[in-house]
């Protein structure tokens, strides 16, 4: 009969939880012991259930594997700790020299505004001098470039409504003058002469 596999997760029932550990446990601890009788290699496994009981085994004496394993244990976590010593002295240094340069930065910013120029000397004055006269010649030109966008665009807001104003000048210009009489009938006319005229005399 086939056996199913079975899920390894935690266990929630405690009985069969501790009976799964004390199967496994022996079983451990018996391939251990092949191993070291198979293989002719020194083994040792310790095993601490829940509650904190040891059990363990050793193909020789536990307390000289154990120094043995310390050997070999500080050898490979001392490697690894020195290797995170690095890196973090290696953080360290980058943001000395981060910070370094910010202190730079802004002493540079004070020099600009007109501040802390009492340990400048003359070479130095006339460095800024020359860096803040270029700064100023960027910010004139700047301005005046947005001044004459700000009166090309007046302009062209002004011209628009009097170039309408013209054109409907021009078209009235253009169309016939208009005669009073224009909508006249024949009668009419003929009402105003008979109006107009004097009356005779007998």
């Amino acid at each position: 009969m086939v056996r199913g596999k079975i899920e390894i997760k935690r266990i929630e029932n405690v009985t069969s939880r501790q009976v799964t550990f004390s199967k496994r446990r022996k079983g451990l601890l018996k391939k251990a012991h092949e191993l070291s009788v198979l293989c002719d290699a020194q083994v040792a496994a310790i095993v601490f259930s829940q509650k904190g009981r040891l059990y363990d085994f050793a193909s020789s004496d536990m307390q000289k594997m154990m120094e043995r394993y310390e050997i070999h244990g500080s050898e490979y976590f001392g490697a690894e700790r020195l290797q995170k010593q690095q890196f973090v002295q290696e953080l360290k240094n980058e943001m000395s020299k981060t910070l370094d340069q910010i202190e730079l930065l802004q002493l540079h910013s004070r020099k600009l505004m007109g501040q802390d120029l009492d340990s400048c000397s003359v070479e130095e004055l006339k460095e800024i001098t020359i860096k803040l006269e270029k700064s100023l010649t960027i910010v004139r030109s700047r301005k005046a470039k947005l001044n004459e966008d700000t009166i090309e665009k007046l302009k062209a807001e002004f011209e628009e409504p009097t170039l309408w104003m013209h054109s409907r000048s021009l078209e009235s210009e253009k169309s016939p003058p208009s005669c009073a009489y224009g909508n006249m009938n024949i009668s009419d006319v003929k009402t105003e002469l008979s109006i107009g005229l004097p009356e005779s005399r007998e």
